[in-house]
């Protein structure tokens, strides 16, 4: 049963709900979906999501509108992108079928836990895919898990849509240029921990990355896509190292509706100091501007937002995307799925 929640003050983070949804493929196919009340696992130690990385997961939203329709947000990119994440680690794909009919379920499984319209939080949906077959040598398992949960969440990073600092790190890669940048499997949020921790220690809310293999380019900004805007420009770094978001896809064809000419391209890092607005995007964050970037090896401080508001571009963005996504304003893109 749902406690009273303080809706308007939740953390992002984990927060048990009534139900889960699980199911297993073995013998070269998915059996059925099943319910959980169980937040835990039994898996063999032998299990190639623990020794060898066989893991994929991804995160989506659902949110209630004043109209207490409960929306999901473009939930067929997110199967896409946990498919393409499966073949790179050579895993079982799940089928958009069995994802949505597994999202359907729980989120209809926990409804009390989908916080109400203007709360600021949202319904926090995450599919985990991972190799659960026992396996010593390195080869893919034969047995896969698929499981969804929710966990109601507030704004990822504290401060919510308000400018934040980075740091510029040099001293770790998030991942390896034909490595597995490009999916969303656990080894690349592991790889950047240390860099994470050291910038929250320094006061920065997420590191800068920079491509691993000249340092020249701007890469990830923390979990997350960067985005910048130059006049009448919206620019994002384009690498085979670089996660595809799908706040950034999508904020990249609405700052087209806005007429912004978008360009997806290398990014120097010698041209951050030549940007208006600059931000980190995705589906936790949405968007949270950047106030300075600050690269300490080298003794330079990119600032914007000098105000200390978020800039006019990032503002419209971020209030045109959470307009759709709760329903506030008209879907002309069908990115929208009413749930419930």
């Amino acid at each position: 049963m749902k406690q009273n929640l303080d809706w308007a003050n939740l953390p992002f983070g984990y927060m048990k709900t009534n139900y889960n949804v699980r199911c297993y493929y073995r013998d070269g196919k998915w059996g059925e979906l099943e319910v959980s009340s169980s937040e835990y696992l039994t898996v063999h130690m032998a299990a190639t999501g623990l020794h060898y990385g066989q893991e994929a997961f991804e995160g989506l939203k659902a949110f209630k509108g004043k109209d207490s329709k409960v929306r999901v947000f473009r939930w067929e990119e997110n199967a896409k992108r946990l498919q393409n994440s499966a073949k790179g680690v050579m895993m079982a794909e799940v089928s958009d079928e069995l994802f949505k009919k597994a999202m359907d379920k729980v989120i209809e499984l926990n409804a009390d836990f989908v916080p109400p319209y203007e709360s600021g939080a949202s319904l926090y949906i995450r599919p985990l895919l991972f190799g659960s077959g026992a396996q010593v040598g390195v080869k893919p398992a034969s047995e896969y898990t698929f499981i969804m949960f929710v966990t109601p969440v507030g704004p990822y990073f504290k401060e919510g849509f308000k400018p934040v600092n980075m740091l510029i790190t040099r001293e770790y890669d998030r991942a390896a240029p034909l490595g597995t940048g490009h999916l969303k499997v656990g080894g690349n949020y592991a790889a950047s921990l240390r860099s994470i921790d050291k910038a929250h220690h320094l006061n920065f809310a997420n590191v800068l990355y920079l491509d691993a293999k000249e340092k020249k380019y701007i890469d990830e900004c923390g979990p997350a896509n960067f985005f910048a805007i130059k006049g009448n420009t919206y620019i994002t770094p384009e690498s085979k190292s670089i996660l595809p978001s799908i706040t950034n896809m999508s904020l990249l064809q609405l700052a087209k509706d806005l007429g912004l000419t978008v360009e997806r391209r290398p990014v120097l890092e010698t041209e951050l100091g030549g940007f208006d607005e600059v931000g980190a995007c995705g589906t936790a964050a949405v968007i949270s501007p950047i106030r300075e970037i600050v690269d300490m090896q080298n003794n330079i401080k990119y600032e914007y937002c000098k105000d200390g508001q978020a800039g006019e571009v990032s503002t419209k963005l971020y209030n045109k995307l959470r307009a759709i996504q709760y329903g506030d304003e008209p879907d002309t893109h069908n990115w929208v799925s009413v749930i419930m």
